[in-house]
This record gives C-alpha cells, sequence and structure tokens, in this order.
C-alpha cells in the first residue's frame, strides 16, 4: 500500500455526539457508489481526461526533453503562472526539496522559481537581480488569456529586450497552452510563437486545478530530476480500485468524500482541515486548498479547506480546533517520520534536560502527529487520518490522485459541478475592466 487511510477517530460510537453515525455514513456511501459508477462510465467513454492520464506514458520522453532543454546552461528557471497553473509544480517540486526550509537555497542549479502571485515589487526586484542570459522563462496558462500570467511575461519580454537578448528569445521563453483553435483567441500562443519559442500543449480536456499529473506539473518535476512515470504509477494505483469495480465502501476516495459531506450535512462540519506533517507536504496542503474550494464552493454549498502544517502549527491552530467551534473535519497527514533525521546522545539529551537520548528527531514528530489525532478525538472532533510510510514518487502520485478522485465524488454528492469556476471567471472580468479605466 502506497498510503493507508483510517476514518475511525471520526465516527459516533467512538468519539461521540459529534461524529458520524453508521446509519448516516452507510448513507452517504450508497450515494458515493454511484458518483462511482459515474466515473466508471467516464472512463469508458473517455470524457473525463483526468481517469485517462495515470495510465499515459507516450508523452513523457517530451515532457523529459522539454526540461533538459530547460535546464541546460541555466543557473535559473521561473515558471510564471497562476493557481493550478503553479500549484501542482511546486507541490511535486517540494519532494525534491523546493521551498523546504534550510535545504531549499541549498539546492544545486538550475535554482527553480515558481511566480505564482503578481506583486509588482517582488517582480520587478526578481528581474533586476536575476542574470538574464542564465535564466530561462515558462509562461503557464491553459487559456493563454490569464492577466496575471500575460503581465508578468509582458514584463519579461521587456526585461530580455533592455538587456539586448531580443535574438534569443526563442531560447529564453517557453510556453504552455492549449493548441491553437479556430476562432479563439490565445494570447500566450500569438505572442510567443512568432519569436521562435518552444509552445507545449496543455491537454484541452483537463483544467488548471486537475492538471498536476500533466505537463503543467511534470515538466518542473522532470527538470529537478524527479521520475515523472513513478509518479503517475500512484495515480494509477489509486484509480484502479474504482475501475476494478469496487464499492465505496472499499475506494478510499469514495469512503473520504463520504465522510466528509456526511459530517457537512448532518454535523455542520464545514471546515476541513488538512494537517500535514512533513515538510515535504506544506505545498501539497496549499494545492488541496485550491483544488476543493474551487471545485466545490458553489450554489451555497462545499466545506472551506484550511491548510496545516504540522508540528509547527500545533503551536498556531490547534488550541482553535480543540477548543474553539465543533466545525471541523480534521484530516491529519503522516509521513514515515520515525526514526528520520538526527538521533541524539545522552549527553546532549543531558543538556537540554530532555528523555531524548537515543531518540531520532522524526520519532517526536511521528509521537505527535499521533498524539495530535489522538488529543482531537478525545476531545471530540472528528479526525481523519493518513499515513505515507515513505514519500516518493509513487506515494504522492497515490496522493495527488486520491485528493482529486475525493473532490470529484464530493461534488457528485453536493451536486455541483466540479469543473467549472464561475464566481472567478467574474472577478477577472471586473479586473479587466477597472485596469482599462485607469
Amino acid at each position: 500500500m502506497l498510503f493507508t487511510q483510517s476514518i475511525g477517530f471520526a465516527l459516533e460510537e467512538r468519539i461521540g455526539r459529534e461524529g458520524v453515525s453508521q446509519s448516516v455514513l452507510d448513507g452517504a456511501l450508497k450515494r458515493a457508489d454511484e458518483a462511482l459508477g459515474w466515473l466508471r462510465d467516464r472512463y469508458r467513454d473517455k470524457s473525463l481526461r483526468l481517469l485517462q492520464i495515470p495510465a499515459e506514458r507516450g508523452d513523457l520522453a517530451e515532457i523529459g526533453n522539454a526540461a533538459r532543454k530547460l535546464a541546460l546552461d541555466a543557473a535559473d528557471i521561473v515558471f510564471l503562472g497562476t493557481g493550478g497553473s503553479s500549484l501542482g509544480g511546486q507541490t511535486l517540486a517540494q519532494l525534491a526539496d523546493y521551498l523546504v526550509p534550510g535545504l531549499g537555497p541549498l539546492r544545486p542549479a538550475p535554482r527553480i522559481h515558481f511566480m505564482d502571485n503578481l506583486d509588482g515589487a517582488t517582480f520587478g526586484a526578481f528581474l533586476g537581480r536575476l542574470n538574464l542570459p542564465a535564466v530561462r522563462f515558462v509562461a503557464v496558462s491553459k487559456s493563454g488569456g490569464t492577466a496575471e500570467t500575460l503581465m508578468q511575461l509582458a514584463a519579461v519580454l521587456d526585461a530580455l529586450e533592455a538587456a539586448g537578448m531580443r535574438p534569443h528569445m526563442s531560447r529564453s521563453i517557453m510556453g504552455l497552452t492549449e493548441p491553437a483553435r479556430s476562432g479563439k483567441s490565445n494570447n500566450l500562443r500569438e505572442c510567443l510563437a512568432p519569436l521562435g519559442c518552444t509552445i507545449l500543449d496543455h491537454d484541452v480536456g483537463i483544467g488548471g486545478r486537475f492538471s498536476v499529473l500533466t505537463n503543467v506539473g511534470l515538466l518542473p518535476a522532470a527538470v529537478l530530476g524527479l521520475d515523472i512515470g513513478g509518479i503517475r504509477e500512484g495515480a494509477a494505483f489509486t484509480l484502479a480500485p474504482i475501475l476494478e469495480g469496487k464499492g465505496a465502501r472499499d475506494v478510499p476516495a469514495a469512503l473520504g468524500a463520504a465522510l466528509s459531506i456526511a459530517l457537512a450535512e448532518t454535523r455542520g462540519k464545514t471546515n476541513s482541515v488538512l494537517l500535514a506533517y512533513a515538510d515535504r507536504l506544506e505545498r501539497f496542503t496549499k494545492w488541496y486548498v485550491q483544488l476543493w474550494g474551487e471545485s466545490l464552493g458553489k450554489d451555497g454549498k462545499g466545506t472551506t479547506p484550511i491548510a496545516a502544517l504540522g508540528p509547527v502549527d500545533q503551536h498556531s491552530q490547534l488550541q482553535l480546533y480543540i477548543g474553539g467551534p465543533r466545525d471541523k473535519l480534521v484530516t491529519v497527514v503522516t509521513a514515515g517520520a520515525a526514526g528520520q533525521g538526527p538521533r541524539i546522545s545522552a549527553k546532549a539529551a543531558a543538556a537540554v534536560g530532555e528523555d531524548f537520548a537515543g531518540k531520532a528527531m522524526g520519532d517526536l514528530v511521528a509521537a505527535e502527529g499521533r498524539a495530535t489525532a489522538e488529543t482531537l478525538a478525545r476531545n471530540g472532533c472528528p479526525v481523519r487520518t493518513i499515513h505515507v510510510d515513505r514519500l516518493d514518487e509513487r506515494s504522492f502520485g497515490a496522493l495527488l490522485m486520491h485528493f482529486m478522485l475525493e473532490t470529484i465524488i464530493s461534488a457528485r454528492l453536493l451536486g455541483v459541478d466540479a469543473f467549472d469556476q464561475p464566481a472567478v471567471e467574474e472577478g477577472k472580468v471586473l479586473a479587466k475592466k477597472y485596469l482599462a479605466a485607469r
């Protein structure tokens, strides 16, 4: 098993009235069975591209070649994109120490950067400090019309022009966007194609927040030397029980969805906390927040996703979870920490006055993860636990696919479309209107 899931600490029979009753859970599982049937139908008619991706291998060579091209003689590789065009890549990159405290800045070249938020002061200072001849930029936008990404790209074009690098733009910039389609504009493609830049095709059937298993997520992973085939293998492992026709009770993603929606509907658990006990899962929790929130928050429905990292957020959020409103389902993710890290000598343990002798740092992390889950449950807070023995490409792929499937199944249970974002689109239209008026 690449990971194990337990919902015991979320059941009424274990934690009391704040937990879900067996009869309510059974009803939600029955509805989840219908959602699984819908997924199997979508797999057979190939109308939901996400379900085909885990088995595909034909595109991996192209992704690997693009990664090698980017890395050749590069000191820095900068990914331009926001939301789903960036978070999936960041999530996988963290497996190779991207943004891992202490280790991230010490990674060998090429350094990798995701400029996913738009801040003029930050971006201007960033461009000013780069050695532009040794930098490669990748602009990512499915539609090719994302205003934030295009603004960043325009600033890059100006900076390269000012540095006398116009003849080398084809080497400096790569694009990732939908293929050209008659009658549909794509500003990103129309900008980069005349410059001779390499442009990779974004899968037209997969939206940004579900794109982590495509070249959107796998290109940064390949740049960092990760096994991108292994990521897809892990995703296929998670999908397999659905394709084999198993019922919701035996499909972890369906069980998680049924639990979450049942607790929201009958116990008022309208906040969903993902508390991960590993530095390399910090971006994963952020990726989850967008996936869950943007997919389910429609028609007055959905639950609010909250990202948390252990053990540090025990000191900033756990008091609220236990002593505050009982409106949360907490998912505690642990990652084989026991035995990892420095092992403390008896002399050092005596010096700090704690019973650490012979213990590894990871032993304390593992103990805290277990203790947090049990403490929450003892105080009547529903908890789901997910444990990964080893964080690697296959287990990462399995976790990513699990939460994408759980999100889609939850959307079916709520009766909303997991794949649109009408409220976000309204804001984009208004922002462009106000920019034009300045």
